[in-house]
């Protein structure tokens, strides 16, 4: 039985929620996750042009989303809304969206899979592996997939790892972490190229 007084499906899901304890939700409640799932692949359609079909991207400076956690996706999506992660453009596309269609897209680019790159160069792939082993696998572990708390890495595209991992080593951005900058600050851009490309071969 529907009340008189209950808004709109739509206006209920635009409504101020807590994002992710609705996504806690739609995990446990398969009634719930199905419908957001199928809203996701529609908002999703919108994401392809810059994000590739199923969140693979085509583009080496565009971050793939495929395969990332859905807690950790949503999280992003609030940080842009919001103004932490600074991008005028996902600002605007993210601000229009209603929760549902944001939890659903975060559901969405969670089950869909990753295809990674082989490896182009054997040498410099190695290299990488021995430094992701000694400075990276203590967080992100030795898959390279995330958590609700870390990006996935593994499968990800050059340029735009590139650029973050510079970033971070610099303390440019505003994207800051002490423990990256930390990781990081001895290395040079061969030593970035090289986990970089063992982090793009990851399945």
């Amino acid at each position: 039985m529907v009340f008189a007084s209950e808004p709109p499906a739509r206006a209920r899901a635009s409504a101020k929620v807590d994002l992710q304890d609705r996504l806690k939700e739609a995990l446990r409640n398969p009634r719930l996750h199905e419908p957001l799932l199928k809203t996701g692949s529609q908002v999703a359609a919108v994401c392809d042009r810059c994000h590739g079909v199923g969140g693979n991207s085509p583009t080496p400076d565009v971050p793939n989303l495929a395969g990332q956690n859905t807690v950790y996706v949503l999280e992003q999506a609030r940080q842009f809304a919001e103004g932490e992660r600074q991008n005028e453009f996902m600002r605007r596309m993210i601000r229009v969206m209603t929760s549902d269609e944001k939890i659903g897209f975060s559901l969405f680019y969670g089950n869909q899979k990753v295809k990674p790159a082989p490896a182009q160069n054997a040498a410099l792939t190695a290299k990488g592996q021995a430094l992701y082993t000694k400075d990276c696998e203590s967080c992100h572990e030795d898959h390279g997939r995330g958590d609700e708390h870390l990006a996935r890495v593994a499968g990800q595209q050059p340029v735009y790892m590139t650029v973050a991992l510079k970033r971070y080593r610099t303390g440019s951005g505003t994207r800051l972490d002490r423990d990256m900058a930390e990781s990081l600050v001895t290395y040079t851009d061969s030593d970035i190229d090289a986990v970089v490309a063992y982090m793009r071969s990851m399945p």
